[in-house]
């Protein structure tokens, strides 16, 4: 059973969702959160948007990144198995935002019931299930830009097409000549799978997992902050067939992601004994975190 403490959600943000929508949603005329409300960084954000991204991009350099993947990669925070997993990530409570009262368990279960409402996969559906416990990083005291928000590679040239790129002048990174080469640190098309991104939950949970779940599922966990290279379409000059060809299921699970948010509260209790079996059926009783 995860341990019976509240933890709160500290830091720039309102909630850890927030990087997502970074205004005042627009809503239907049901009351629900419209595509239009989400990752609009034109006008209006919200400050504490602005201060997370400030604080994210000033701080994810290529060492910093390097650091926390010999710290958290070697899997020695803790075992435990996926719905405890889920239930640990539950004790992250944010009581500073009024506008929602949903747990982070159905929150989960909201992206993982608008995937299985359209037919999709059992693997697919469990990677809707478990692709933000990653989150759990909040519980081993790092703070809100180091695991969540928009992902990038580092130890090589920002691409402006990065949310608030300006901010990006505050980074050492930037004043290293041999790491603002189009390539930087790479080699031409060297794969994905050789390029480091900003740290965050999707590279920790990757690392978790990538021993059960199909290769598009490891590609929507581990590249679905991604936005500069799936959403954008940049750093092609890094990415090799695989990784092209990985993005199309990327795109594939985005909008459930992101739109899902808006939809009716699940019932926990009814849906757990169909998840606990789901989850069964891919992973071990118990995984190394």
């Amino acid at each position: 059973m995860a341990e019976s403490i509240v933890r709160r959600a500290e830091g720039p943000l309102a909630d850890l969702d927030d990087w997502e929508s970074a205004h005042e949603p627009t809503e239907s005329e049901g009351g629900e959160k419209t595509p239009s409300g989400f990752r609009d960084y034109r006008k209006n954000v919200r400050p504490g948007v602005v201060e997370f991204y400030r604080q994210n991009h000033t701080h994810q350099t290529l060492d910093f990144v390097l650091a926390k993947k010999r710290d958290y990669l070697a899997l020695n925070r803790r075992r435990m198995g996926i719905w405890e997993a889920m239930e640990y990530l539950n004790t992250l409570v944010d009581d500073s935002d009024p506008d929602t009262d949903l747990s982070q368990i159905e929150h989960l279960m909201q992206c993982a019931e608008a995937i299985r409402a359209d037919g999709h996969p059992r693997w697919m559906i469990l990677t809707g299930l478990i692709h933000d416990l990653g989150k759990i990083l909040c519980l081993f005291g790092e703070p809100q830009w180091a695991v969540v928000g928009d992902t990038f590679p580092v130890g090589c040239r920002y691409s402006d097409k990065i949310v608030f790129p300006e901010f990006f002048e505050l980074n050492p990174d930037s004043r290293v000549a041999a790491y603002q080469t189009p390539t930087g640190i790479y080699e031409p098309h060297c794969g994905l799978d050789n390029v480091h991104l900003s740290w965050g939950h999707d590279e920790y949970l990757y690392h978790v997992v990538k021993d059960y779940l199909p290769e598009e599922g490891l590609a929507m966990i581990r590249y679905h902050s991604c936005y500069p290279i799936h959403r954008e379409g940049e750093y092609g000059h890094l990415m090799d067939e695989r990784d092209h060809r990985m993005m199309k299921s990327v795109l594939a699970f985005n909008p459930y992601d992101l739109y899902s948010k808006g939809h009716a509260k699940p019932d926990v209790a009814a849906l757990t004994p169909y998840y606990r079996e789901l989850i069964a059926e891919y992973f071990p009783p118990t995984l190394a975190w």
